[in-house]
């Protein structure tokens, strides 16, 4: 694979699915870990590559890229997995996908979030399985979904970084709090938010970030409280107050965050790469309501996936390809949906049908078995999800406080 990978950590925002919580510990990473230099960073170095030890998992099938060490741009999936959050012990959803791309020449940080809710071929299933895009993690882990995103947008995806949601409620008691300005009142899972100014403790917090039906702006409403929380971590995270629990920061970081991007890559990125955190633009893939079999998806169209593809190829000093696969061939077997009615139904059409075939067979398996939709109906979490995204298809700089 050639070129790739985002800054020392991967979370970032997106207008919507940057919602989370990997932004927070990617930025947290990005900060604490990759750019913070000095004497400081000299005086933690060995708690810095003991935590940085724990959190390294190679991939299974996957071969992380040397493109960090020859100084060129690269790329990394950041995924926030909800493995522990809300009382779950499974492997969990990657409810949080973001592309992030990093040039040390441009000296630019790119950020493209892709909705939980895209429908996606899953790369490396036993057979042909078309689901929401956030299945990837569940059924194959990072290998599957570092495939699927790449071929999706057909972009070399060089490094992952996972984050633990469940573990965040720690990151953000590690850093002394949160300052948040709510904009309205409201009550989520047990905290109490009033509007105004507040300092929230780690659980509040979390609650604060995942809170999304009672909001009157839905998920980007979610994503812009998200965003409070990220800039607040940052701000502590450099405070001397922070720099006084900087081993309680580390352990919390190696407890909820797994990469395959080593010691001496971190090291790497921080000596050459350090400028390109100056300036991140967010982006996002922007798509359709569907409905498939009474579940909640987001359609993509071609032109919205070839977009984002150029967007992310030229990122990374790439030539840009005409995108023809799964996706986009569902799309064209499709010439009845609009996209314009809420809850559409779109099909999903068997791999013989799609590829020519005369089979008109729709049938797809999913992680818990063959139905006869492309519904993951046997996991609560991919049931009747609506997603009401923002289409905000030029790229917005993002101020993460550098």
């Amino acid at each position: 694979m050639q070129n790739s990978k985002f800054f020392g950590s991967r979370e970032a925002n997106y207008k919507k699915v940057k919602k989370h919580r990997t932004m927070k510990v990617l930025i947290l990473i990005l900060t604490l870990v990759l750019f913070g230099g000095g004497a400081y960073a000299l005086r933690i170095s060995n708690q810095v590559k003991s935590a940085a030890n724990k959190i390294y998992k190679p991939n299974a099938t996957k071969k992380a890229a040397k493109t960090i060490k020859h100084k060129k741009p690269f790329s990394i999936l950041l995924l926030g997995v909800d493995t522990g959050a809300e009382g779950r012990v499974d492997k969990g959803n990657s409810d949080t996908m973001i592309v992030a791309t990093v040039n040390p020449d441009k000296e630019q940080v790119k950020l493209v979030s892709i909705p939980r809710d895209t429908l996606a071929q899953l790369q490396g299933a036993d057979e042909f399985n078309m689901q929401k895009i956030n299945a990837a993690y569940n059924v194959g882990g990072s290998d599957m979904a570092m495939s699927t995103v790449e071929k999706m947008f057909d972009v070399p995806i060089d490094y992952y970084v996972t984050v633990n949601m469940g573990g965040l409620s720690k990151i953000v008691d590690a850093v002394g709090g949160v300052d948040v300005d709510v904009p309205f009142t409201f009550e989520w899972n047990g905290s109490e938010f009033t509007k105004g100014k507040m300092h929230l403790k780690g659980k509040a917090a979390l609650d604060y970030s995942r809170m999304r039906y009672d909001d009157p702006e839905g998920d980007y409403g979610r994503q812009k409280r998200q965003k409070q929380v990220i800039t607040s971590m940052i701000n502590s995270a450099v405070s001397l107050k922070s720099l006084t629990n900087f081993e309680s920061i580390l352990d919390s970081l190696s407890d909820s965050v797994a990469t395959n991007l080593s010691f001496d890559d971190m090291v790497a990125i921080q000596a050459n790469y350090r400028k390109a955190a100056k300036s991140i633009e967010s982006d996002v893939l922007t798509g359709r309501n569907a409905d498939i079999d009474g579940s909640s998806y987001q359609i993509p169209t071609n032109e919205e996936i070839q977009r984002v593809s150029d967007v992310l190829r030229t990122s990374l000093g790439l030539e840009k390809t005409t995108i023809n696969n799964a996706e986009t061939k569902q799309n064209d077997l499709n010439t009845y949906f609009t996209g314009e009615e809420n809850h559409q139904e779109f099909t999903v059409y068997s791999e013989s049908v799609m590829n020519g075939g005369k089979s008109a067979a729709t049938t797809t398996q999913s992680n818990y078995g063959y139905s006869n939709s492309a519904t993951y109906s046997g996991n609560n979490d991919y049931s009747n999800t609506t997603n009401t995204w923002q289409t905000q298809q030029s790229t917005n700089q993002w101020n993460a406080g550098y």
